[in-house]
């Protein structure tokens, strides 16, 4: 069957049976007629003569093209699907594309906030006591690492801010760890146990929980994500999430010289090679610094 009719067919049975939006349409249109063009320079006219290695030279030629790794894999799929249909409905005894796989989408580092940021974002709490709670849960998760999770999840108990302050941390599997409490987070954390808690665990029934809310009763995850997100925008600091600070703490953590096993230790990692992500991170500010101070970087 030619390749320009079988794809005029997909096309309808994807607005028919599919009822896929105008824009989905023109993009599946766009990357079939890409394809075709390719086939047709590649001598190819007719949909039996189509093989998988026409369809891995297509997916070769797209990424030359200099195209992003998303592009590419959406245009593949766009192949792929259109392969099976042909299978399906018996135009060609077997589907070529099957076993062609779309690329990867890069690992997407995470985003860590500058030391500035994280000064002007530890810096925006009141002196209330839901002021006191929030300016102590964001230099904890800041200063231990901490995911938010493992921050609501902390008891009075696993704390022991006398002498070398540290905090045991719930993770993962039932995984525990001991990890260090800093100065700044200690005096927080202090401030908050003896001028805000009580305060709060008084409209409660009681909670061996550190971070209360409004209530008394233990902070949602929900809630500390809503403290961090307000702290943010008060800060002037765009598009946060519940990881920033913990990104943030591996990061500098690294960008000051600590060993990336000590790092996975803090964090909690399994594997070294969660932990490795982060050192991509500090690579480029090397980088960085390099262009800037190098009398002969460029």
């Amino acid at each position: 069957m030619n390749i320009a009719r079988a794809i005029d067919a997909y096309l309808d049975h994807l607005t028919v049976e599919r009822g896929l939006s105008r824009n989905t349409l023109a993009s599946y249109r766009r990357d079939l007629s890409s394809y075709a063009k390719f086939l047709d320079g590649s001598g190819v006219s007719d949909l039996s003569g189509v093989r998988a290695a026409d369809v891995t030279a297509h997916l070769a030629a797209l990424r030359d093209e200099g195209l992003a790794s998303a592009s590419a894999a959406r245009a593949i799929s766009a192949v792929r699907g259109f392969h099976r249909f042909a299978a399906r409905e018996g135009l060609v005894a077997a589907d070529v594309a099957a076993e062609v796989k779309p690329p990867s989408p890069p690992k997407r580092l995470p985003k860590a906030l500058d030391v500035d940021q994280v000064e002007r974002l530890l810096a925006v709490a009141d002196d209330t006591p839901l002021g006191l709670r929030d300016k102590a849960l964001l230099e904890f998760l800041y200063g231990t690492g901490a995911r938010i999770s493992e921050a609501v999840g902390a008891a009075i108990d696993d704390l022991d801010l006398a002498g070398e302050p540290a905090a045991i941390l719930h993770g993962k599997g039932g995984r525990t760890r001991l990890v260090p409490v800093g100065g700044y987070a200690k005096a927080a954390i202090d401030n908050y146990l003896v001028r805000g808690r009580p305060a709060l665990a008084a409209r409660g029934k009681g909670t061996p929980a550190v971070f209360l809310n409004a209530r008394g009763g233990r902070l949602s995850r929900q809630s500390a994500w809503t403290i961090l997100h307000r702290a943010a925008e008060a800060a002037g600091i765009p598009a946060v999430s519940p990881h920033t600070l913990r990104h943030s703490y591996a990061t500098h953590l690294l960008d000051g010289g600590a060993d990336v096993r000590v790092v996975q230790e803090l964090l909690g990692h399994a594997s070294v090679t969660t932990t490795q992500v982060y050192t991509l991170v500090t690579v480029d500010r090397l980088r960085e610094v390099y262009a800037t101070a190098h009398p002969r970087a460029r």
